[in-house]
């Protein structure tokens, strides 16, 4: 027999489903009052986060306008990267040609190897050709041999790149697209043989330091400043 609930019954459970129903919402924040704590919260920081910005972002703005107003572009960046491997290759080649002992300016690893003097003499008229075709000055009628001795061999070095030095002072970037002639009768780009000249400077640094190791000496660039 099903038992009918009466006025009070209805009462007791319309009471306990209010109070189920607070305390579920209420427990876990999401009633009326946790809500409104909430809300007023997350109000309080947006307008903080707000105020930030508003300070930061005409700072920031003015310091980028500021930098972009004070870079300066570089007038000629390939010429003065080539002045620039001039100065580091004199400096490293001189001081490598030094570092040799006259004796071992005969030295070769292999029969099929050039001797360290002769490196000395190709790097020599490497310079005077490849500064001379940049820059358009004459170059020098200079005689040099790998018979010579060290003494001369290293004046010749210092010299062709004193011609270097010189001749490429005021070489700009306004003509790097006009040809100029190269070995074997072809042609080149004057920046084309701009970057050549750092490509020979490196591999004839990467020989003589070689060639200074196999003699049981380190490369200039391998010892420790003082």
């Amino acid at each position: 027999m099903q038992r009918k609930a009466g006025p009070e019954g209805s009462a007791a459970g319309e009471k306990r489903a209010d109070t189920v129903d607070s305390m579920g919402r209420e427990g876990y924040g999401l009633g009326r009052k946790g809500n409104s704590k909430m809300m007023n919260r997350m109000k309080y920081q947006a307008a903080i986060a707000a105020g930030i910005l508003c300070c930061t972002l005409p700072a920031f703005a003015g310091k980028t306008r500021e930098q972009g107003s004070t870079a300066k572009a570089e007038a000629n960046p390939i010429s003065n990267q080539l002045r620039s491997d001039v100065a580091e290759s004199a400096k490293n080649m001189v001081a490598a040609a030094e570092e040799m002992p006259a004796d071992k300016y005969t030295y070769h690893p292999t029969p099929e190897q050039m001797t360290f003097g002769h490196l000395i003499v190709h790097a020599t008229m490497a310079n005077y050709y490849l500064c001379s075709r940049i820059s358009g000055a004459a170059r020098p009628d200079v005689k040099v041999s790998d018979t010579q001795g060290k003494d001369d061999l290293v004046a010749a070095l210092k010299s062709s790149f004193d011609f270097c030095t010189t001749s490429l002072a005021k070489v700009e970037d306004t003509n790097l697209g006009e040809t100029v002639p190269f070995f074997g009768g072809r042609t080149i780009s004057r920046g084309g043989l701009m970057m050549e000249v750092g490509a020979d400077y490196a591999d004839h640094y990467a020989i003589a330091a070689m060639y200074l190791r196999l003699n049981g000496m380190l490369p200039p660039t391998a010892k420790k400043e003082k």
